[in-house]
């Protein structure tokens, strides 16, 4: 397989990726990790981590942040454990972890598999959001990473309450269209709701959404300010944005 060693927060760390086939992370994880503003040391899950992407980002900005990397995929979370073993990622290697594991399981099943319950304080999550009727790759390993499934956003953000402990955050970056979903997802397991609209520039339609929810908080939703991506007319990324994604500033809750 080919692949590629891509680099992050400005060459603070790198990543080895998969060329043609299977995931390849980018802007949207870099913004998933940004969601996670912590003064203190923390335990973050990275739920679906591919790999590893936006759990590494996280350790690259947080110095005192532990991550484990949660990933079904045996070829992925080799590539995340071959990421954490390149020389560049020394700083942060030591605590960062990889579990192969299915974020769809269970109860016991879950806690054997190395998901225990109230064990974290930040969970993270870029699950697959593209609906099942849009054009289907023929790579079965892009199309895992990608394809949206009936019920998905109630499977992981019930995993996500089940290991985070009692105050703790969940993120997600989704598009638009899942909102109500993950809504209904959070149900009473989540409150204090927060949600983000990304818009590529001024005048065009958001085309992602940053989710952030407290678990078992009784605060009420907060629909925030856009986050424009692009100046007008521009490639080049809004200054709030590139200090996001390149792990210069957390973006943090209201």
């Amino acid at each position: 397989m080919t692949e590629t060693i891509d680099s992050f927060h400005r060459g603070r760390f790198r990543l080895v990726q998969p060329l043609g086939q299977g995931h390849r992370s980018g802007m949207d994880a870099m913004l998933l990790a940004s969601l996670v503003a912590a003064e203190r040391p923390c335990r973050v899950a990275d739920l679906g981590a591919g790999a590893g992407a936006a759990g590494m980002a996280v350790a690259s900005r947080l110095e005192d942040a532990e991550v484990m990397l949660v990933e079904r995929s045996s070829l992925m979370a080799e590539f995340a454990r071959r990421s954490i073993a390149l020389a560049e990622n020394q700083p942060l290697a030591a605590r960062v972890s990889v579990l192969e594991a299915d974020v769809a399981l269970t109860g016991r099943a879950r806690v054997a598999a190395g998901l225990a319950d109230n064990s974290f304080d930040h969970v993270i999550m870029n699950p697959p959001f593209n609906d099942g009727s849009d054009r289907k790759t023929p790579d079965a390993l892009k199309a895992e990473a990608h394809a949206m499934v009936e019920g998905l956003f109630e499977t992981w953000i019930r995993t996500a309450g089940a290991i985070l402990r009692p105050g703790g955050q969940m993120s997600l970056i989704a598009r638009p269209q899942s909102i109500a979903d993950i809504i209904a997802a959070c149900g009473r397991r989540f409150g204090g709701i927060e949600i983000t609209p990304l818009h590529p520039r001024p005048g065009e339609n958001a085309v992602r959404i940053l989710v952030t929810a407290i678990k078992q908080s009784r605060a009420r939703l907060i629909l925030r300010a856009p986050l424009i991506m692009h100046e007008t007319e521009s490639h080049r990324f809004a200054p709030d944005v590139d200090d996001l994604s390149n792990g210069r500033i957390a973006y943090r809750r209201k």
